[in-house]
């Protein structure tokens, strides 16, 4: 299984490339392995993907969505299903609102267009191996706003008698988990609650533990369900 953010600090991330073009797959497997990634696997197909993954299991997998065999959606469900401590970033040509919010459903925890820089691709997967949820600006407010919609159906209201009681956070747990839906990366949360940033990564896995939920995405919609993301 991938590890916490608390395990990788004392060795590379591990990384998986998946890209149906062999030079692309080839030139960013490249880039990530010279910045200090340990590249573990790549695949150029969906089935080829999940067998992959399974096998090296990464910390991050970098997953094109446009693939033979299956979707890259697909693969993103059926292995973060199997890990749920898998980070998937979507690097994709398609900044459709659609696949977006497909790939995150699936659950990918970031998503960034391929018109990105090299240096703004290595900041993405060392924030999603962090546990940050990264996306191409624009993205973000388009992933938040959909949260936003769904948490304004009848599903979302508060638990009836029979249901089991909500988790109680400590106050500096929720302090945290709303700025984290205010769209705070941990290094920002740190420096405004003036911790250190394994302080802040502690207090989101205490919470994702509490609420039973797998990561920053989950745990965004979670805070935006109950207004935290507007809170003062």
């Amino acid at each position: 299984m991938s590890g916490t953010p608390e395990d990788r600090t004392d060795r590379a991330v591990t990384v998986m490339v998946v890209d149906d073009h062999p030079m692309w797959r080839d030139a960013v497997a490249r880039d990530l392995a010279e910045a200090g990634f340990d590249v573990v696997a790549t695949a150029g197909d969906g089935p080829q993907a999940v067998r992959r993954a399974k096998a090296a299991e990464p910390d991050v997998l970098v997953l094109d969505l446009n693939l033979p065999g299956l979707p890259g959606v697909q693969v993103c469900k059926e292995l973060v299903a199997a890990d749920p401590g898998l980070r998937v970033l979507v690097l994709s040509a398609s900044g459709e609102h659609a696949d977006v919010l497909e790939a995150v459903k699936s659950g990918a925890t970031g998503y960034l267009l391929k018109s990105a820089s090299t240096e703004e691709l290595l900041d993405a997967v060392r924030r999603t191996a962090a546990g940050d949820a990264v996306f191409t600006p624009g993205l973000a407010g388009l992933v938040l706003g959909e949260y936003r919609r769904l948490a304004g159906r009848p599903a979302a209201a508060t638990a009836t008698p029979g249901e089991p009681a909500v988790p109680q956070l400590t106050e500096r747990e929720t302090e945290v988990l709303r700025l984290v839906a205010k769209g705070l990366s941990y290094k920002q949360i740190a420096e405004r609650l003036v911790i250190s940033h394994r302080t802040v990564q502690n207090h989101v896995q205490n919470t994702l533990g509490k609420l039973q939920l797998h990561n920053r995405v989950e745990l965004v919609r979670y805070a935006i369900e109950r207004g935290l993301d507007s809170s003062e």
